[in-house]
């Protein structure tokens, strides 16, 4: 049996004699989910071991010298073998660096760059494209604070998207299949403003943020500055008198959050919470980031919302991905939410890099 494997098995062991001696409720959260997830190429790794042993003895019969025996036991060892090469390749692909992050929910941010009212209006198309895409999954939307321009685009949207019980998945959270949108995205067409049928290049950030539960990362309640208003519309007009929207800046670090679309100063609070918490873990693990240059070149995206990473190019119907140099045909159909074809190709080109790159040790699933 292959050393990383025989490796999981001793570490998932060591895992289970702390789980067995932990008391604090928050280490039994952290490490029977670990476990719990971990457990199944644990499982499998036994059953390559015993396979293996099974192999061996077929083997020795083969070699017998009792005819029908021998043919018996090598007509078995083509079956054998056949499952242990599948049963050996669904581990390895298991033992691939997991992100820590995938089985989470998420806090996207959408915001309009160069191009003006151009930049807001497709601002509000991402928008609308990664609702439609999280209902597509059975996720759930909810809207954290939003900005709009005079033309009906976003200067800047954010709302949380996460997973309902039924559309989760072993490890599999909406931060597994959003996690690469984070970047810049660009976008090349006629604005409808445009009165010489000029091609115009607009552009949209996007961050796509884990939410973080709070065991996971905890906030010092003194590092934290609140501030309480009124719930400001377009033009920065009032629209209520009571004071529900919430500022929290996190002093340290300077990073702030807003939260103004619930009616409850209670609720809005929690959000912009929620946000903060996202950023500042964010920060902190992109400093971590610039430190591990190897780790980063092992990853279709860094997250690095400076890095210019799609092209919607409406002349040609035809969005590029220049990550992976790929494009995608059927613009309207993948604004409308269909992103699946586009979220296959750059999971099938992190797998690679990540093989190629492959470090199978236990923390890493």
């Amino acid at each position: 049996m292959k050393p990383q494997f025989i490796k999981y098995l001793s570490d998932f062991k060591k895992l289970s004699e702390e789980l067995a001696s932990a008391k604090e409720p928050a280490v039994l959260k952290t490490l029977g989910k670990k476990q719990s997830t971990s457990t199944p190429t644990a499982e499998k790794i036994r059953q390559l071991e015993e396979l293996e042993k099974t192999i061996a003895e077929n083997k020795k019969l083969a070699d017998s010298n009792e005819h029908d025996l021998a043919e018996l036991a090598k007509e078995e060892l083509k079956d054998l073998e056949t499952k242990h090469q599948r049963l050996e390749g669904e581990i390895e692909e298991e033992l691939l660096p997991k992100n820590p992050h995938d089985d989470k929910d998420v806090i996207m941010e959408i915001r309009a760059g160069a191009g003006g009212d151009e930049a807001s209006l497709f601002a509000a198309e991402l928008f609308r494209m990664y609702m439609r895409y999280a209902e597509s999954r059975g996720w759930k939307n909810a809207m954290v604070s939003s900005s709009r321009n005079e033309v009906g685009g976003f200067k800047e949207v954010i709302f949380e998207v996460s997973a309902t019980a039924s559309a989760s998945t072993d490890r599999q959270g909406p931060y597994a299949f959003l996690k690469f949108e984070s970047g810049v995205h660009r976008v090349q067409r006629v604005p409808k403003t445009e009165k010489s049928g000029r091609v115009h290049t607009s552009t949209v950030t996007v961050a796509v943020l884990p939410v973080i539960p709070e065991e996971e990362f905890k906030i010092a309640p003194s590092d934290l500055k609140i501030e309480t208003s009124t719930s400001r519309g377009a033009g920065g007009q009032s629209v209520n008198t009571t004071y529900s929207a919430i500022k929290i800046t996190h002093l340290p670090t300077g990073i702030t959050a807003s939260s103004q679309d619930e009616r409850s100063q209670i609720q809005n609070r929690a959000k912009a919470l929620e946000v903060l918490t996202a950023r500042v873990f964010a920060f902190e693990e992109e400093k971590k980031q610039r430190e591990l240059t190897t780790k980063r070149k092992s990853q279709i995206g860094s997250g690095d919302r400076s890095e210019k990473i799609r092209t919607y190019n409406f002349p040609q119907d035809r969005v590029t991905d220049h990550r992976i140099n790929q494009s995608f045909k059927q613009i309207a159909e993948i604004l409308d939410g269909k992103l699946d074809d586009i979220n296959a190709a750059l999971q099938e080109a992190n797998r690679k890099l990540l093989q190629d790159n492959a470090d199978s040790s236990f923390g890493n699933t």
